[in-house]
Protein backbone atom coordinates (compact mmCIF):
# COMPACT_ATOMS: atom_id res chain seq x y z
CA UNK A 1 0.00 0.00 0.00
CA UNK A 2 1.41 3.51 -0.93
CA UNK A 3 2.32 5.86 1.92
CA UNK A 4 -0.60 8.05 1.36
CA UNK A 5 -2.97 5.73 1.28
CA UNK A 6 -1.83 4.18 4.97
CA UNK A 7 -2.20 7.82 5.85
CA UNK A 8 -5.76 7.96 4.62
CA UNK A 9 -6.33 5.11 6.73
CA UNK A 10 -4.92 6.72 9.58
CA UNK A 11 -6.94 9.22 9.01
CA UNK A 12 -10.48 6.90 9.04
CA UNK A 13 -9.74 6.63 12.61
CA UNK A 14 -10.55 10.19 13.65
CA UNK A 15 -14.00 10.64 14.38
CA UNK A 16 -17.00 13.34 14.37
CA UNK A 17 -17.97 13.73 17.41
CA UNK A 18 -20.82 14.84 16.93
CA UNK A 19 -21.44 13.05 13.68
CA UNK A 20 -19.85 9.50 14.37
CA UNK A 21 -18.63 9.40 11.30
CA UNK A 22 -14.65 9.41 10.28
CA UNK A 23 -13.76 12.73 8.62
CA UNK A 24 -12.40 10.73 5.42
CA UNK A 25 -15.64 9.81 4.81
CA UNK A 26 -17.16 12.60 5.77
CA UNK A 27 -15.55 14.11 3.40
CA UNK A 28 -13.33 16.49 5.22
CA UNK A 29 -9.79 15.49 3.74
CA UNK A 30 -9.01 17.41 0.66
CA UNK A 31 -5.52 16.82 0.57
CA UNK A 32 -2.81 15.06 1.92
CA UNK A 33 0.94 15.79 0.91
CA UNK A 34 4.15 13.78 2.83
CA UNK A 35 7.52 15.44 2.26
CA UNK A 36 10.10 12.83 4.17
CA UNK A 37 8.75 12.50 7.41
CA UNK A 38 6.38 15.19 7.14
CA UNK A 39 2.90 15.88 6.29
CA UNK A 40 0.75 18.35 5.30
CA UNK A 41 -3.32 17.33 5.73
CA UNK A 42 -5.60 20.01 3.62
CA UNK A 43 -8.63 19.40 5.53
CA UNK A 44 -12.39 21.51 6.08
CA UNK A 45 -14.96 20.89 8.72
CA UNK A 46 -18.44 20.87 8.27
CA UNK A 47 -18.87 24.34 9.81
CA UNK A 48 -16.90 27.32 9.93
CA UNK A 49 -17.96 27.68 13.92
CA UNK A 50 -17.37 24.15 14.73
CA UNK A 51 -16.98 24.16 18.66
CA UNK A 52 -14.89 20.99 18.31
CA UNK A 53 -12.39 22.60 15.83
CA UNK A 54 -9.44 21.84 18.26
CA UNK A 55 -10.03 18.41 19.00
CA UNK A 56 -10.49 17.58 14.90
CA UNK A 57 -7.65 19.29 14.35
CA UNK A 58 -5.21 17.89 17.25
CA UNK A 59 -7.02 14.46 16.29
CA UNK A 60 -6.10 14.57 12.78
CA UNK A 61 -2.39 15.77 13.31
CA UNK A 62 -1.95 12.58 16.74
CA UNK A 63 -3.56 10.36 13.91
CA UNK A 64 -0.40 10.79 11.22
CA UNK A 65 2.24 11.29 13.74
CA UNK A 66 0.83 7.57 14.68
CA UNK A 67 2.11 5.88 11.24
CA UNK A 68 5.81 4.90 11.76
CA UNK A 69 7.15 6.52 8.85
CA UNK A 70 5.94 10.45 9.77
CA UNK A 71 7.13 12.73 12.12
CA UNK A 72 5.50 15.73 11.59
CA UNK A 73 2.12 16.58 10.86
CA UNK A 74 0.80 19.88 9.73
CA UNK A 75 -2.92 20.87 9.31
CA UNK A 76 -4.09 23.40 7.17
CA UNK A 77 -7.50 24.24 8.11
CA UNK A 78 -9.62 25.69 4.62
CA UNK A 79 -12.94 26.58 4.19
CA UNK A 80 -12.80 26.85 0.26
CA UNK A 81 -14.41 24.77 -1.49
CA UNK A 82 -16.89 24.66 1.05
CA UNK A 83 -18.14 21.31 2.63
CA UNK A 84 -21.10 20.08 1.28
CA UNK A 85 -23.23 16.61 2.27
CA UNK A 86 -22.54 15.83 -1.51
CA UNK A 87 -18.38 15.62 -0.23
CA UNK A 88 -19.33 12.54 2.19
CA UNK A 89 -19.07 9.03 0.74
CA UNK A 90 -22.05 6.94 -0.25
CA UNK A 91 -22.29 4.51 2.75
CA UNK A 92 -22.29 7.91 4.89
CA UNK A 93 -24.66 9.93 2.53
CA UNK A 94 -27.18 6.63 2.87
CA UNK A 95 -26.86 7.18 6.70
CA UNK A 96 -28.11 10.22 6.37
CA UNK A 97 -30.88 10.21 4.27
Amino acid sequence: MELKEEIMKQLETVIDPELGVDVVNLGLIYDVTIEGPNAVITMTLTTPGCPLHDTMINGVRSAVQLHPEMERCEVNLVWEPAWTPERMSPEVRDMFA
